[in-house]
C-alpha cells in the first residue's frame, strides 16, 4: 500500500512539473505524445477510484501477478480505447485543463487507496481480486507510465528506486524468468516490457530467458 502510494506520488508530481510545450512531445507510449499519455492516466485514476467502490463477495480469480494478461503483440493504437484516449486528449486544447483534471482525479484516487482495507475483495475487468493486490499490481503500471513520461526529457526526475526494484521484482514473476544482476531495474523494465530493444551484449548475456521477453502487458 505503502508503495503504491509513493509511486503514485512520484507520477503525479512529475506531470505537474511539466512545462506546457513538453506536452506535444513524444512519450515511451508508441504513438502517444505526452499529453495523450496524461489524459490515460486520468482514466487510469477514475478506474482505481471505480474498482475500490466496487466490493464483492466473491472468491479472488486474480492476484497482483496474475492481475495482468500478456499480449502476443505490442499496442498498435488501433485498439478503440486507445483512439478515443488521443481524442481526448486534444479536446483539452490547453495543457492546464488536462494537468487540473489530473491533479482533481489523480488526488482522489491517491486517497481512496491510502484508506483501503488490503484484505477487500474487489471487482475490476470481470475478475476478482483483494484491494492490497490490485494495489501492488498498479505500482508496476505507475512505474512503467513514469518511464514513458520521461523518455525523452533526460533531465526529468524518474520513478522512485524502490518502485523500479519492486516492479521488476513482478515482471520478473509475470514472466518465470530474471534478469541478471547486471541490468539496472531501469533497463530490466525497459527492455522486458519492449520499450527499447536489448543491445548485443546484452541479448547475450540475457541467455534463455530471452525467449521470455519482451512481454506486453494488458
Amino acid at each position: 500500500m505503502d508503495l503504491f502510494s509513493h509511486s503514485w506520488t512520484a507520477l503525479r508530481t512529475a506531470v505537474a512539473a511539466l512545462p506546457d510545450e513538453d506536452f506535444a512531445k513524444p512519450s515511451g507510449c508508441a504513438g502517444w505524445l505526452v499529453r495523450d499519455l496524461v489524459c490515460h492516466l486520468v482514466i487510469d485514476a477514475q478506474d482505481v477510484l471505480i474498482t475500490l467502490a466496487t466490493p464483492t463477495r466473491a472468491e479472488p480469480t486474480r492476484d497482483a501477478v496474475t492481475y495482468w494478461d500478456v499480449a502476443g503483440a505490442p499496442p498498435t493504437g488501433g485498439d478503440p480505447l486507445d483512439a478515443l484516449t488521443v481524442r481526448l486528449a486534444a479536446a483539452y486544447e490547453e495543457p492546464r485543463l488536462l494537468t487540473f483534471h489530473f491533479d482533481d482525479v489523480g488526488s482522489a484516487a491517491g486517497r481512496a487507496a491510502a484508506l483501503a482495507d488490503p484484505g477487500l475483495r474487489v471487482g475490476t475487468r470481470d475478475e476478482f481480486l483483494t484491494a492490497g493486490d490490485y494495489l501492488r499490481a498498479y505500482v508496476l503500471e505507475w512505474t512503467l507510465h513514469h518511464l514513458d513520461l520521461v523518455a525523452y526529457r533526460p533531465d526529468a526526475a524518474g520513478p522512485p528506486a524502490e518502485a523500479l526494484a519492486g516492479s521488476r521484482d513482478m515482471l520478473e514473476r509475470i514472466a518465470g524468468a530474471a534478469f541478471p544482476s547486471s541490468f539496472s531495474d531501469k533497463d530490466a523494465l525497459l527492455v522486458g516490457t519492449g520499450r527499447r530493444a536489448p543491445t548485443d551484449a546484452e541479448q547475450a548475456e540475457l541467455g534463455g530467458p530471452a525467449a521470455k521477453f519482451p512481454l506486453y502487458l494488458a
